[in-house]
């Protein structure tokens, strides 16, 4: 199934597509930023607003934060770990050689979207139409793993490198308490932007006939 050269009606198309081609995985982060902090807000605050939602429930919900806030979510996520390592169920040295740099390598950029999903706003509509109540759940992660996509293809097409974490459970009792976040909001993921000072892993793609199918296409 070879690449073929197409025309797109919409010159915005070819943009958008370049846009989610580089956006990539990011680990090398400093706190400076190549935009606005109110260009940054706009951006998680059009996401969201405008990325969709089954039955628009909306259960989306964001925290931005920026330079010493942001630092806040990896000096809680460091105090975790070390809990761990005094608890014993983390090796002191695994921590030292790989999660603590890690985790201070996050420290170092410039700020972290912290993503939630509200699943408490969806009883009504799961009494409403009790058929599918078991699929509101799932609806509204795929809702809010659009709106990281979003934000992070955004983030990156301003300059920014970023990466994706999941430290949840082990931060969400920390974070709730330090913004003062309500308790219906559960946390799903980290996004960690900053000026890139490295590039991104070589990315390989499995073979496109084997997760990619056409039919009916005219010739």
């Amino acid at each position: 199934m070879g690449s073929t050269m197409v025309e797109f009606k919409n010159p915005a198309t070819a943009t958008l597509l370049e846009a989610v081609k580089t956006r990539r995985t990011i680990y090398g982060l400093k706190a400076e930023s190549p935009v606005s902090d109110d260009t940054i807000e706009a951006i998680v605050r059009d996401a969201v607003l405008h990325v969709p939602s089954s039955f628009n429930t909306q259960t989306s919900r964001v925290v931005l934060l920026l330079k010493e806030e942001h630092q806040k979510v990896w000096d809680i996520a460091l105090e975790a770990m070390e809990g761990l390592v005094a608890a014993g169920a983390l090796p002191k040295e695994a921590y030292e050689s790989h999660t603590k740099p890690k985790l201070e390598g996050f420290r170092a950029a410039y700020g972290t979207a912290l993503f939630f999903v509200d699943y408490d706003s969806l009883k009504d509509i799961k009494e409403k139409f009790a058929a599918y109540a078991d699929k509101f759940d799932p609806f509204a992660l795929e809702s809010n793993a659009m709106s990281q996509y979003l934000v992070w293809t955004a983030l990156a097409s301003e300059g920014f490198g970023a990466n994706l974490q999941h430290y949840s459970p082990l931060i969400d009792e920390q974070i709730t308490k330090q913004w003062n976040i309500p308790a219906s909001w559960k946390l799903d993921a980290q996004l960690v932007f900053g000026t890139p000072t490295s590039r991104p892993m070589e990315k390989t793609f499995a073979p496109i006939e084997d997760r990619f199918k056409v039919f009916g296409k005219s010739a």
